[in-house]
């Protein structure tokens, strides 16, 4: 699976993406955020507050509890205002 990170989360994760394979029990995208979490301390300062992520799968906005079932791609990027 392949993860996209951008604006602060990109900061403070310290790399723009990565290619992981998460555990088999990682079903939705809060429990790939929870697993994530204890990959390194910029990992958990990234996710820690999940009222400040957003995501996407496959270039689809997604919810926490959206199921990842064979998902290839997941972007993670704080919330977008527009003007």
């Amino acid at each position: 699976m392949k993860l996209l990170y951008f604006a602060w989360l990109r900061e403070k994760i310290g790399q723009a993406e990565e290619t992981l394979t998460p555990p088999q029990h990682i079903l939705t995208v809060r429990d790939l955020i929870a697993w994530l979490r204890t990959r390194s301390p910029g990992h958990a300062a990234a996710f820690a507050d999940t009222r400040l992520i957003r995501c996407a799968i496959g270039q689809e906005f997604a919810s926490l509890d959206s199921p990842l079932d064979s998902a290839a791609e997941l972007a993670f990027f704080p919330p977008v205002t527009g003007g």
